[in-house]
């Protein structure tokens, strides 16, 4: 299948719990020693290549290759957002996904200096990805809680994979209290990675919008986040150290561990406006409540 980057309507990504290719069924017993049958989530590998030259291969769900090379190849600095890119062909019984662009590229030397980072699933980061967020200057802009808690309500009850099988990560991107465009990976940074293609694919303005996560807001996410050029960054989870300490340093909305009427924000608290009154948000519901809903995940 090759996808030919020509304008295209922007869609609406949702998530599609009920896809066949997402998840497999599987047997096994319960604590009562009673047969049962649960849905998981698929992990397959996809090898992605830049022009003529292999950069990785990942571990992933498997839905929309296109968006996850285009955005994890932007997120590495091995795409700028004003190059041109010529084609994306991706083949299913390989498993490979090719980037093709109008110039030449070579990331010999870059490609020997990966970092592990703390994202599940394999997440990677190179040395320069700091140097190029520390000149991002990110858009002003607002975030109202009554738009927040619109935000996690809907997030927090939409059907999605993770409701339907777990062991899942998502992010989303909303404008103002709506989500846009929602997707699902074993990784967070994949999920966020497909968000970060959708919006080169499809030309879509950051600049009002904002990130929500349903991982850890480490030095991965904030660092993806100023990348893709969005100046607030939301999580049901918790923080660390460093994720806040960079948030700090560029400017960004550091949001964390909203579940219901509770939010707590250690950088750009400035962008805030407290316009919701408290006693007509719900508290999260137990069916909807994820791993860690007591602590940090």
């Amino acid at each position: 299948m090759m996808m030919k980057l020509e304008k295209a309507p922007v869609p609406l990504i949702l998530p599609d719990p009920h896809d066949p290719r997402l998840t497999e069924r599987v047997g096994g017993t319960d604590q009562t020693g009673t047969a049962v049958e649960i849905n998981v989530p698929v992990e397959r590998p996809l090898t992605l290549y830049l022009n003529a030259q292999e950069i990785v291969t990942m571990m992933t769900i498997g839905d929309y290759p296109e968006y996850l090379a285009l955005g994890y190849l932007l997120n590495q600095n091995m795409l700028k957002y004003d190059d041109v890119v010529t084609e994306v062909e991706y083949d299913d019984d390989l498993q490979v996904v090719v980037v093709r662009t109008e110039h030449h590229t070579n990331f010999e030397q870059k490609l020997k200096k990966r970092t592990q980072t703390s994202g599940c699933a394999q997440g990677t980061a190179f040395g320069d990805l700091l140097d190029a967020v520390e000149s991002v200057v990110l858009p002003k802009a607002e975030l109202r809680t009554s738009w927040l808690y619109q935000m996690t309500h809907t997030i927090n009850t939409m059907p999605s994979l993770y409701l339907e099988a777990g062991a899942i990560h998502g992010c989303v991107l909303c404008k103002e209290g709506t989500p846009l465009c929602y997707t699902e990976d074993v990784g967070r940074h994949n999920a966020v990675d497909k968000i970060a293609g959708w919006i080169y694919r499809h030309g879509v303005e950051p600049a009002d919008k904002i990130l929500y996560t349903t991982g850890r807001l480490t030095s991965e996410m904030v660092i993806k986040t100023v990348r893709m050029g969005i100046p607030i960054l939301v999580s049901r989870s918790g923080f660390t150290a460093w994720g806040v300490d960079l948030a700090r340093q560029v400017g960004l909305t550091l949001v964390g561990r909203t579940r219901g009427k509770r939010f707590i924000a250690l950088s750009g608290q400035e962008r805030i406006i407290y316009d919701q009154k408290l006693a007509f948000v719900e508290e999260e519901s137990a069916r909807h409540k994820r791993k860690g809903a007591d602590r940090d995940e």
